[in-house]
């Protein structure tokens, strides 16, 4: 029984030591002293003791049962330290006591064993062993142990018999948390110093600590926040005070250098920006300890400004990685505004303890004395000149000083610095620093500037100013344009050459001298001028001055003399611009007044002006009469502003319709037609890799007009909703599609605007585009037909069905702007046109329609409910409240979306046929989506998708695009859309990757389950899961023979698709269970005619179907077989039929047997618990009899078809020794006598297979990449071509050499040439190859006929041609090569072309029908009739071998005379 077992009181509560000997002092007898009591304990303690437990048993046992109390019961309670209270002297003896027993018995001094059992239950409280995670904060329970095993320690301490430097390197084993560490040094253990001086890692622990504890995760609980702030605070003071004493030590050294990584830490986190947010939080973590800091009373003044000094020469020196050039050029991306507010309030908290004096006194300092961050330097200088208002002097008073040692000793450095601050402080604006070109012209302006007239200096001025050329920003090149340095007339010409590099360097950078303005732009930003824009700007500024001043500005009067071009080109017609003048005068007419009585404007210009805003007058009063002086679009651009006032003010049909037609004279001058000028196409492309280049006159125009409309149609809307508007919109849209010129490339530029540009366009440009749009439908029979894009049909279509169809919907960006767009031209259309509700859907494109209802419930998931739900009740005003709703500025597009959906004819229109969106145009739209770019998020596209599938279209009927509640249609047309999204078309705007496709497919999944789950009906008993093959079936058929190259790949792409979505349903879709009296069986019919049909010819080049799909089909078996009685007699029912009806299924099995194997044995343990069917046992068993032959053993081979052993044996030769096992297995073959040569035959099928496989391989030519390098590289490339070539050809031989090992053990029997005869020959043995191969290879057999015979040995061949039947195989396969050869056919085997091929088989042939002999007169009537399709070279030879035999056979002749 342990001392902590001993504690446990009655009540179950544990009590402390002190409490247990009060007990027992109470109950004593009287005749027991205090000495004899303590003397009984000592020996108890010594027959129970845990010195571990010991340490905090005497301290905390109250503590741990009130503690265990406060888990039961969690009320507020004291602190645990509180409420136990120190240790007494009677503990602290008992623990001496035992701790100097246990020492004596360790031959050791006891301060050693106090240590280190103080540390192992430190280590023990963390709960944490060597390499755990820095940064953890102790549990409440935790920090209770600790501060009792503190106080326990105390004592032991005071009684010597605890050793720190021991404790601290037994601690070291397992570094400690920086909060125990701080409650150690608090509690008087081991102080901090003693910690970082007794391990030389002590400085990279305390910094990752204090990284980990400033930059973590954010402390939920508030206690945990108010322990983390105690201890950083604590422990940065105990920095402080260790690091900045004096005189320093090597301690110093060590706390300095902890506090310079956590200083590196927070500026590199908030440089980087990779993780903006965790920077931001170690900065404002590290600003709260600065804060802190300055608050405490324990720190001296001296030691403050000590630390705050090199914290700030730190920050203002760390990485100085930009050079002079770069702050030149990156300064106006430092500025207060643009600094991040961490690092701003880090530079503000830094100068808390000194004076702006003082901060620009040390910076001056560092700068001279020290290589700085520029960065830092400038953000800094910004962030003490927009807070302190004082510093505006200061830095001033800086700038003088830094000229005058500039100038006296021609000291460079000091020069850039001064110019570097004096532009840094002049971008924060002139309410907080001069502007630069007044400080430039304020310090080199006059004669009695810094520099004097010395030449010297001038020389020294003029030289930094060139040597700043390259790399100054235009608007300080401006400044020195515009306000030149004061310059000595004897040294002028330094002047002049330095304007003349300064306007070079301009036009280098495109910046016009004639567009610089005559105020300087104190912003700092490197923006090039706009052509035209800085004069306006110029205007304003000089009659803002001459308002304030009552003067002209003297930079206006200076222009008018130096710059005089810019003076009189651009800065008077700004400000002479036609306006209408008001009565009284204003400002602009009276400085415009004060410069003509300065005569600064000519009398010619000023005549001008009057008479044009005389015109102007005119033209508001008495209408456009004097537009006819304007240039044309000019002209054009006034009438359509003309037109939107008519509209926005009461007035007549006829003058908005005359104003029409002027607009239509305007179009026919800019883009004139003539009437004998043949017409434009009627159709149009808008692909845009169809489009020519346009022409940008006409684009300019269209957006002109475009830009009116919109602007018409909201002048029009303020007054009157638009079926109150009249017809002028109508009128509009007319009139221009009868400017056919100006059709194309408007229709080009609605195209591209609302497609490419949608998501810029503003509330007013969507509105006016949708109702042009709506417009243009109503007007579809004179728009002209326009074609998207390739691939769509053939017959061009509507422009607004088009445009509809083409507005894309992948990104979340698109959707919104889809949305916003359609509901906004329904809306308008269902408000401008009056029609039946059975015509209704004639307002609007259909296809826009279709994306409304596609986006509608996607996007708000309220709209999924059914719109017919409540009924249609007809109501005229709710067209107009919706109208309302969407002219409305303050009103959301939701609100709009809603109104509209709630329209009672927009509920009619899911009445009428094509109303709804069907299930195929759902899918193509789902696929189309971009997954990473989706409004929904996952889990929200899962709800929504599956309220399509289950409950929208499922059960909707046939007529409203949906299923009828039949799972197998829904299945079938998922599947349909699936293989379509990859089909290739060249119209598909569905990227390849990033789709729903995946989302699409568990959807697919959910439906295949619930129809596995459901129980099967009379009709669907006999589908056999067929209709997961009709699609797949359908488009397999309509293929020729040989197919063609396209449509070949196209098959091979998409039943490599259905492989892949196969796979994913669940594995008994392939088969069914078919239940017939008295017994059930399994039945995948279906999938072996397909396989046999179709997938047959998409096997890889060892002829395996994919071991997906192969996989998938067992799983599928074992699963389905527990549907039926016998489990294991089903199986072994339908594998035995696959040899007859579909073999491709067992070969591809023995092909996959090593990973498929144990799929299959585990998933049948785990389905029954029994032992595997007997002919998937059968499977393995001849898996392992082929493993054992290549080996060496012989081993008799198990019952099952020669092809299934051959299929084996050929696989697993070419997995553990390629051809040479095959070939060294051929001799073991000898004890099977009988069933040995079928094994053979087939083994020789599967060998022309891999030869075959390596003979219509593309052959190795080199890629362009390739002829580029062995232009520069003739010898490297050489030699990597010859050695791939080289590699292509050992292939070649090794599997030639291969079937002529296993043709040598056949040349006996002639049942190898059953392999050559066509499929359509009469049945044989051998007739299940042909279930196995493609048909590229079943083709190309006589190539590999051809390629053995004329590679055998002289004796071999000898066998060969005299077995019975040969020749005849021999002349049908090299007529079947011939033809191949004409039809071009023949792959390039790459050792010989095609027609070489052919010359060898003619040459060996030759020779077989001279060394054969005709055994019977049916075999030469056979010889004769195939002599009909040989060449007539062969053809002789054969003929004339046959007459020889005829005469020199006298049965020939006996039978020639009957």
């Amino acid at each position: 029984m342990s001392l902590e077992s001993s504690s446990v009181s009655v009540s179950g509560h544990r009590r402390s030591f002190s409490d247990l000997l009060a007990a027992h002092t109470a109950k004593r007898p009287r005749h027991q002293s205090e000495a004899e009591l303590r003397g009984a304990a000592i020996q108890l303690l010594n027959r129970h003791q845990n010195l571990s437990a010991l340490l905090l048993e005497g301290s905390t046992s109250v503590s741990e049962a009130q503690m265990d109390l406060d888990v039961e019961n969690p009320a507020p309670r004291a602190h645990p330290s509180s409420r136990a209270g120190p240790p007494s002297d009677l503990e602290d003896s008992l623990i001496v006591h035992a701790l100097q027993r246990q020492a004596v018995e360790l031959g050791v001094p006891v301060g050693v064993v106090s240590s280190k059992v103080a540390a192992e239950r430190v280590v023990d409280l963390m709960g944490r062993s060597t390499g755990c995670a820095t940064g953890a904060l102790l549990s409440s329970i935790q920090r209770a142990k600790l501060s009792a095993l503190v106080r326990s320690i105390q004592g032991l301490r005071s009684k010597a018999a605890f050793s720190p430097h021991i404790f601290c390197r037994e601690l070291w084993k397992c570094q400690p948390t920086l909060e125990v560490a701080w409650l150690l040094h608090s509690g008087n253990v081991v102080t901090l110093e003693l910690i970082l001086e007794s391990e030389e890692g002590g400085v990279a622990w305390l910094g990752a600590e204090m990284r980990s504890l400033c930059g973590g995760a954010a402390v939920g609980v508030e206690e945990d926040k108010e322990v983390q702030q105690q201890v950083l605070a604590g422990v940065v003071s105990v920095l402080l005070q260790c690091g900045f004493q004096d005189p320093p030590g090597r301690i110093s050294q060590l706390c300095v250098a902890v506090l310079e990584d956590m200083l590196s830490w927070v500026l590199d986190g908030l440089q980087q920006g990779a993780d903006l947010h965790s920077g931001t939080e170690a900065a404002g973590s590290w600003v709260w300890v600065l804060d802190l800091t300055l608050c405490q009373v324990s720190l001296s003044d001296s030691v403050l400004r000590r630390f705050f000094t090199h914290c700030l020469t730190y920050v203002l020196t760390c990485q100085p990685q930009f050079k002079v050039s770069d702050a030149i050029a990156n300064q106006s991306e430092w500025t207060f505004a643009k600094t991040t507010r961490p690092l701003t309030a880090l530079y503000r908290k830094l100068a808390v303890p000194f004076s702006v004096d003082e901060l620009l006194c040390h910076l001056r300092n560092v700068l001279e004395t020290h290589e700085v961050n520029w960065q830092h330097v400038l953000s800094f200088v910004s962030t003490v000149l927009v807070c302190d208002a004082q510093a505006q002097r200061t830095l001033t008073e800086l700038l003088s000083q830094l000229l005058s040692v500039a100038f006296e000793s021609y000291d460079l450095e000091n020069m850039v610095t001064a110019f570097l601050l004096a532009r840094q402080g002049a971008l924060e604006g002139a309410a907080v620093f001069p502007s630069y070109g007044e400080w430039f012209k304020a310090s080199f302006g006059s004669a009695a500037g810094c520099y004097g007239n010395s030449k010297k200096s001038v020389v020294f001025l003029m030289k930094f100013l060139s040597d700043l050329v390259p790399f100054d920003p235009p608007q300080y090149l401006k400044v020195h344009i515009l306000h030149p340095p004061y310059v000595p007339v004897k040294h002028r010409t330094l002047l002049q050459e330095y304007v003349s590099l300064a306007k070079t360097r301009l036009a280098d950078l495109k910046v016009s001298v004639d567009e610089m303005g005559l105020y300087e732009d104190s912003s700092g930003a490197d923006v090039p001028v706009q052509p035209g824009c800085q004069a306006p700007q110029d205007v304003e500024k000089a009659i803002r001055l001459f308002e304030s001043s009552g003067k002209i500005s003297p930079a206006v009067m200076e222009a008018s003399i130096f710059r005089r071009q810019y003076f009189l080109t651009r800065f008077l017609p700004a400000l002479l611009m036609p306006r209408v003048l008001p009565d009284s005068p204003d400002s602009q007419m009276s400085f415009i007044e004060s410069l003509r009585r300065a005569e600064k404007i000519p009398a010619s210009l000023y005549s001008a002006y009057t008479q044009s805003c005389e015109r102007e007058r005119l033209r508001r009063e008495h209408g456009l009469e004097v537009l006819k002086d304007l240039q044309p679009q000019e002209r054009l651009q006034a009438e359509l502003q003309e037109l939107g006032i008519l509209l926005s003010a009461p007035g007549t049909e006829e003058e908005v319709l005359a104003q029409l037609a002027r607009i239509s004279e305007s179009l026919a001058l800019l883009i004139p037609e003539r009437p004998d000028e043949t017409p434009v196409q009627v159709t149009v492309c808008l692909h845009p890799d169809s489009l020519a280049s346009p022409d940008l006159e006409h684009q300019r125009i269209a957006d002109v007009v475009l830009r009116g409309f919109c602007q018409s149609l909201m002048d029009a809307s303020r007054l009157r909703p638009p079926d109150r508007q009249g017809p002028w919109a109508s009128r509009f849209v007319q009139m221009l599609l009868g400017h056919r010129k100006l059709t194309a490339c408007l229709l080009q530029r609605l195209q591209g605007l609302i497609c490419e540009q949608g998501a810029t366009l503003e509330a007013a440009h969507l509105l006016g585009l949708a109702a042009f749009l709506m417009h243009l439908h109503e007007c579809r029979a004179r728009c002209p037909l326009v074609v998207p894009e390739p691939g769509w049909p053939p017959n061009p279509v509507p422009f607004s069905e088009a445009l509809g169809a083409s507005l894309p919907c992948s990104t979340a960006t698109e959707m919104a702007f889809a949305l916003r767009f359609c509901a906004a031209s329904v809306c308008y259309a269902l408000c401008r046109f009056t029609l039946p509700a059975e015509n209704v859907q004639e307002c609007f494109p259909s296809s826009l329609w279709k994306k409304l209802v596609y986006l509608l419930p996607r996007l708000l998931p309220g709209a999924r409910a059914d719109p017919l739900a409540g009924g249609v009740e007809v109501d005229d005003e709710a067209g107009q409240a919706a109208w309302r709703t969407i002219t409305d500025p303050s009103a959301s597009w939701e609100s709009l979306v809603w109104r509209l959906w709630r329209e009672p004819r927009v509920r009619a229109l899911w009445m009428l046929p094509g109303g709804q969106l069907s299930f195929a145009e759902w899918l193509d739209a789902e696929l189309g989506v971009q997954r990473s770019r989706d409004a929904l998020t996952d889990l929200e596209r899962i709800e929504y998708q599956q309220w399509a599938c289950q409950q929208h279209y499922l059960p909707a009927p046939l007529e409203q695009g949906g299923c009828d509640g039949d799972l197998r249609r829904a299945c079938s047309q998922i599947l349909r859309s699936v293989l379509d999204l990859h089909s290739g078309s060249p119209g598909s705007r569905i990227p390849d990757t990033d789709t729903c496709l995946p989302d699409v497919v568990c959807r697919l999944q959910e439906l295949m389950g619930e129809l596995d789950l459901t129980p099967p009906s009379p009709e669907s008993e006999d589908d056999n899961g067929t209709f997961l093959l009709d699609l797949v079936s359908q488009r397999c058929s309509a293929t020729s023979d040989p197919p063609a190259l396209s449509s070949q790949l196209d098959l091979e792409r998409t039943l490599h698709n259905w492989g892949r979505v196969v796979v994913a349903l669940p594995v008994t879709a392939l088969l069914s269970v078919r239940t017939r009296p008295g017994r059930t069986s399994l039945d995948c019919s279906a999938f072996m005619e397909h396989v046999n049909q179709a997938h047959r010819n998409v096997c890889d080049s060892a002829g395996r179907l994919p071991y997906t799909l192969t996989a998938h089909f067992f799983k599928g078996a074992l699963y389905a077989s527990l549907r039926c009685k016998h489990p294991s007699h089903a199986v072994d029912e339908l594998l035995t039929q696959l040899p007859q009806r579909c073999p491709l299924l067992l070969v591809s099995a023995g092909g996959w047997w090593s990973p498929l194997c144990s799929v299959l044995a585990s998933l049948w343990t785990r389905l029954t618990g029994s032992r595997l069917p007997q002919e998937i046992q059968r499977l393995a068993d001849c898996y392992s009899w082929a493993c054992s032959t290549v080996r060496g053993e012989v081993v008799p081979p198990p019952t099952a078809e020669p092809l299934l052993l051959a299929a084996f044996l050929h696989h697993v030769g070419r997995g553990q020794g390629g051809d040479r096992a095959i070939r060294t297995t051929l001799g073991r073959l000898e004890k099977l006598q009988e069933r040995r040569r079928p094994l053979l035959v087939f083994l020789l099928f599967f060998c022309v297979t891999d030869l075959l496989a390596v003979l219509v391989q593309p052959p190795v030519r080199p890629r362009l990449a390739a002829r580029t390098r062995a232009i520069f590289q003739p010898a490297v490339s050489c030699v990597r071509i010859c050695g791939a070539v080289s590699q292509e050809a050992d292939r070649a031989k090794q599997a030639q050499a291969a079937c002529l090992e296993v043709l040598s053990y056949l040349a006996d029997s002639p049942d190898w040439l059953l392999l050559f005869k066509s499929p359509a020959a009469e049945q044989h043995e051998y007739q299940a190859v042909s279930m196995t191969t493609t048909d590229r290879n079943i083709r190309l057999m006589p190539l590999a006929f051809y390629s053995l015979v004329t590679n055998l040995d002289t004796d071999v061949l000898g066998k060969v041609t005299r077995s019975a039947g040969f020749l005849l195989p021999a002349l049908h396969s090299y007529s079947a090569l011939t033809k191949l050869f004409l039809d071009g056919l023949i792959p390039s085997p790459g050792q010989a072309p095609p027609l070489q091929a052919v010359a060898a088989a003619k040459q060996v042939l030759l020779k077989i029908i001279s060394q054969s002999s005709v055994q019977s007169s049916s075999s030469q009537a056979q010889l004769e009739a195939a002599c009909g399709e040989l060449d007539p070279e062969v053809a002789a030879a054969l003929s004339s071998h046959l007459l020889y035999h005829r005469h020199s056979d006298p049965l020939y002749g006996d039978l020639d005379y009957l």
